[in-house]
């Protein structure tokens, strides 16, 4: 398992960012950085969220909190109506978009052609919005798959992530 200072430099590197990069953007010094990626020190816990927007990732993820891969459940016993659809997408620019709506509203919205074509409509990785079928998304959620339903990338570097929980 990677130690926080082992996930900052890898997400780092990831980014193509120099320590002293890194640095300048969160107003420390190069040497805090360096610091942080060989388990010396860590960084101040409000940095967290601000490291985690500079590597497009979650706080979860910048702690290397693992969250649970899809699940299998019985649909009997799952009440649909309350779960939630979450969509996560990065351009790769850094645009972001974060959708999160209860599974019986998003499929009226999914429904609506002309919704999803102005989510496809925008630039990297809202692209990819238009090209995931989600009526296939409901279709697993209803035999019983929750979780992390789906993860694409392009090769611009843009992101997505589609959850059901």
């Amino acid at each position: 398992m990677q130690t926080l200072g082992e996930r900052i430099a890898a997400f780092r590197k990831e980014n193509g960012m120099t320590q002293e990069q890194l640095a300048e953007k969160c107003s420390v010094s190069a040497q805090a950085v360096s610091k942080w990626e060989n388990d010396l020190t860590a960084p101040d816990i409000s940095l967290l969220p601000r490291l985690a927007e500079l590597f497009h990732k979650t706080t979860d993820e910048l702690l290397g909190v693992r969250r649970a891969e899809t699940v299998a459940v019985n649909p009997d016993t799952v009440d649909i109506s309350k779960m939630l659809l979450k969509v996560r997408a990065i351009s790769d620019d850094g645009d972001k978009m974060n959708l999160n709506l209860p599974l019986s509203v998003a499929e009226i919205l999914l429904k609506n052609e002309k919704i999803m074509e102005r989510a496809g409509a925008q630039k990297g990785g809202m692209e990819l919005l238009s090209k995931i079928d989600f009526a296939q998304i409901v279709s697993l959620v209803q035999i019983g798959c929750m979780g992390k339903l789906m993860e694409a990338g392009s090769a611009d570097g843009s992101k997505i992530e589609v959850w059901v929980e």
